[in-house]
């Protein structure tokens, strides 16, 4: 697929999907949509970790609202049955860690694709936006699973009522994302944590995150035994062994993602 409205690239076991868009701040257009989708499953056939971040000064100011002439035909359960639904559940069903890389303000739909990601590095000037309310809307894209799951049911209620910016630090000591960091060091320390990922037990994190996520669902019972099935299979991966073996010896692992 030729893309016009992103970029993706990969380097050393690192796929970057950039959003193209910076005269609209990146914001979500139908063709984007389907390109992000591609994109997604292409990383997975040869990358080991998918990182998504924005061109210019923003991330991503969600839902392209520019075309006023199309308000009374817009569909909106449609566009995100037919559109958002498969590029966030690509995203979220990845076979490899994502990490949205949030290089400026995260709006609306926007603010819910970097949430989408299982790792969010945002830049400490970056803010993240529910503005759903603003133009009288609920949080979509996701927005009303991963708020409550993430920052708790009474910081999410008011970032979904209120319609207020939520800063880069506000966001990273709620637990929304993963940190904050300055501006001037934000491309080297997410290209680091992408690089250690890119190295790392391909496996054993893709079983992380079906553990992780099946938690919300399980009994104590069920998630005890969903863990010793995950932890079987890892424990016959060649990545845990190679694991033992550099403890053993003292030296760094070198993990194939098998």
């Amino acid at each position: 697929m030729d893309y016009e409205t992103i970029r993706l690239s990969e380097r050393d076991g690192v796929a970057t999907l950039t959003l193209q868009r910076p005269d609209v701040l990146n914001a979500l257009s139908t063709q984007m949509r389907a390109e992000i989708l591609h994109a997604v499953h292409e990383s997975e056939k040869t990358a080991r970790v998918l990182v998504m971040t924005g061109k210019g000064k923003a991330f991503c100011s969600g839902q392209d609202l520019g075309d006023r002439a199309n308000l009374n035909t817009l569909n909106l359960e449609r566009t995100l049955r037919d559109e958002y639904e498969p590029m966030l559940m690509a995203i979220f069903d990845c076979a490899i860690p994502t990490i949205a890389a949030v290089n400026g303000p995260a709006a609306g739909a926007g603010a819910n694709l970097a949430l989408a990601c299982d790792v969010v590095i945002a830049t400490e000037s970056a803010v993240f936006l529910q503005a759903f309310t603003r133009i009288g809307l609920i949080p979509d894209a996701g927005g009303t699973y991963w708020l409550p799951r993430q920052m708790g049911m009474a910081k999410a209620m008011g970032a979904a009522l209120f319609a207020e910016p939520v800063t880069a630090r506000q966001a990273s000591d709620w637990g929304m994302i993963w940190e904050a960091v300055a501006d001037e060091d934000f491309a080297e320390v997410w290209n680091e944590r992408a690089t250690h990922l890119a190295n790392g037990p391909s496996l054993a994190y893709r079983n992380v995150k079906r553990a992780i996520r099946g938690s919300f669902e399980n009994s104590l019972a069920e998630q005890l035994m969903l863990e010793a099935r995950l932890q079987g299979e890892a424990g016959h991966s060649r990545d845990f062994k190679e694991g033992v073996m550099a403890f053993l010896e003292k030296r760094p692992a070198k993990f194939e993602g098998r």
